[in-house]
């Protein structure tokens, strides 16, 4: 019987042996040829050139920039982690330096408030912390931190820096109020260190502007009072003890009256920047004249 035999219609039918056995031979066929040959292997070859190794790299490539990308990732992670120690260590840095130039600014305080001591070792003192003070750009009036239980009183004199600051003029168990000799009601009896000539001292709130206060009733007989002379609180003050620094005569004129004269001075004591000060305990002992 032939293979190709039956005929229905248009369509032609193969014994399901034959094409057993044309497909056996074929493999067979194909088998030995690609182990005697490499007929078949130089075109899948080139479909692996063409599309295997292409997709092969562009995965290495992607591996790759991944591998760079997690590299990356980790050093910044560890870079900012370094930052931020390196932030924290600035910051305790900074506040170790704050704390050092505090110290150093107290220190040459407490030094200027010993060297003032020595300078008037013939009074009895206490240190006192200034803890609060009035309005404006200069300590006019402040309160310090030692009272009647630090044997504080009212009258007692207050030196730092170069001299005279002022005197207390309300005082309580721990604590007393300052006026200093800058307010604008106060008046000091005082003399020129050079000449011993009297004069009065006058607060001036805006002298200060200038840092300035005023003097007036000079009587300078022997025209030898200068500007740069030092003017020191004298003998007859009711308040002040003697010969303390007020500051130095910084321009001088003669009154109309031609007898006396007025002027300026530039206060010893830095009254924009007071932090500690000085009680002198000693009271001027006034006698009443009869």
């Amino acid at each position: 019987m032939s293979p190709v035999i039956k005929r229905k219609g248009e369509e032609f039918t193969v014994s399901g042996k034959y094409l057993l056995l044309f497909l056996t031979i074929l493999c067979i066929s194909l088998m030995m040829l690609t182990f005697s040959t490499d007929v078949l292997n130089r075109p899948l070859s080139a479909v692996v050139g063409y599309l295997i190794v292409p997709f092969q790299e562009g995965i290495g490539k992607a591996g790759g920039f991944l591998a760079n990308r997690s590299e990356e990732l980790v050093q910044i992670r560890t870079l900012l982690e370094e930052n931020q120690k390196l932030k924290e260590e600035n910051a305790a840095l900074i506040e170790k330096n704050n704390l050092l130039q505090q110290g150093q600014y107290e220190l040459n305080s407490l030094r200027e408030l010993l060297a003032l001591s020595e300078q008037y070792e013939e009074y009895n003192k206490v240190g006192a912390r200034i803890i609060g003070r009035d309005s404006g750009n200069w300590y006019t009036k402040f309160i310090i931190d030692k009272g009647i239980d630090d044997g504080l009183e009212v009258d007692m004199n207050v030196i730092a820096g170069g001299g005279l600051v002022g005197r207390i003029t309300s005082v309580g168990p721990n604590w007393a109020r300052v006026t200093s000799v800058i307010c604008d009601n106060m008046n000091v009896s005082a003399k020129t260190l050079s000449t011993e000539d009297n004069l009065i001292v006058s607060g001036d709130l805006k002298l200060m502007a200038d840092n300035c206060i005023s003097f007036s009733r000079l009587v300078d007989s022997n025209q030898k009072v200068a500007e740069g002379d030092k003017v020191v609180t004298s003998n007859i003050s009711d308040k002040y003890l003697p010969n303390i620094l007020i500051g130095y005569i910084s321009s001088i004129e003669k009154d109309n009256n031609n007898l006396t004269k007025s002027g300026k001075i530039t206060p010893a004591v830095d009254f924009e920047h007071l932090k500690e000060v000085l009680v002198i305990t000693d009271m001027k002992q006034v006698v009443e004249v009869e």
